[in-house]
């Protein structure tokens, strides 16, 4: 299965109060780059998150940005410090008395001092909480996978439709090479005649040049060897059986089929040769960007 390494998901779960959204984005990177942005309260569940994430994605920079809302009831607690209240109640029977104020302490009064009733977090249910995250990292998680699958199959058709072409333009070099050696020795035998200035001329003689000519741009295994790789290419890119990431072994077979390339345009020694080499070049090139997007 080609999946592309440029994603979106995003998931959501909620339960007694609680809620989470979770957000994934993925985009083309060498190795498997997590990032994880979550609330402080939860921190506690980054490497959890970390190992579900890295279990489906292999390959690619992700970010994963989680928020989460408690609004359930057991979430905080209300402290009442006692010896403060004591201590303000004190202070206010004090002035009450010492000008004839007015007795009006009340609960209500002694609430509104600094510090007197604090709201505290509870302890987070680890096990509830994870359970609920999970659920929206889940759904996330599929969303994502589900458009870079989406993603993979468009460009597995787009490497299909290059390989085609480069295949067309190696059995052209492999129709005209033979053609090289054969113009190269009328040519030598013209070019003999012409400095000579006669019709007989040394046949081993020129046996032996052609015979030097055509193994030094002799292209035959390299031709044969980027056949191969066409063909590996092709059953990585069709193989819908296997979940494993081919992003590098596809990487591996474009370096050898360059390498073949390369040779040949070396040794070929012939301008149409030349021509179709540089086309197939291009088409590799435009492969090799859209590998560095598969996972």
């Amino acid at each position: 299965m080609i999946r592309s390494m440029t994603g979106f998901g995003r998931g959501k779960s909620q339960a007694d109060g609680r809620e989470f959204l979770v957000e994934i984005k993925t985009v083309n990177h060498r190795y498997c780059d997590i990032y994880i942005k979550l609330p402080r309260q939860i921190s506690f569940l980054e490497e959890k998150v970390r190992e579900v994430v890295g279990k489906s994605v292999s390959r690619g920079k992700v970010d994963v940005f989680i928020s989460y809302d408690d609004f359930s009831e057991e979430s905080k607690n209300i402290l009442i410090d006692e010896g403060l209240a004591r201590t303000y109640i004190k202070s206010v029977e004090h002035l009450r008395d010492k000008y004839g104020l007015k007795d009006d302490i009340s609960v209500s009064l002694i609430a509104k001092f600094p510090d007197i009733l604090k709201v505290e977090k509870s302890e987070q249910d680890e096990d509830k909480i994870w359970g609920l995250l999970s659920e929206a990292l889940s759904h996330a998680l599929d969303a994502l996978i589900n458009m870079r699958q989406v993603e993979g199959e468009g460009l597995r058709n787009d490497l299909l439709e290059r390989a085609d072409v480069i295949e067309k333009v190696v059995q052209e070099i492999s129709i005209r090479a033979p053609e090289v050696v054969k113009e190269y020795k009328c040519k030598l035998e013209n070019r003999i005649k012409e400095i000579l200035e006669q019709q007989v001329i040394d046949e081993n003689r020129m046996a032996m040049e052609v015979a030097i000519f055509a193994d030094r741009c002799n292209i035959d295994e390299e031709l044969v060897r980027l056949g191969s790789h066409i063909n590996q290419l092709r059953q990585t890119l069709n193989n819908t059986q296997s979940d494993q990431p081919v992003g590098r072994k596809l990487d591996f077979l474009l370096q050898e089929m360059n390498r073949e390339i390369n040779t040949i345009g070396s040794k070929a020694n012939d301008l149409s040769i030349t021509q179709n080499v540089v086309e197939i070049k291009s088409e590799l090139e435009k492969i090799r960007e859209q590998i560095q997007n598969i996972e």
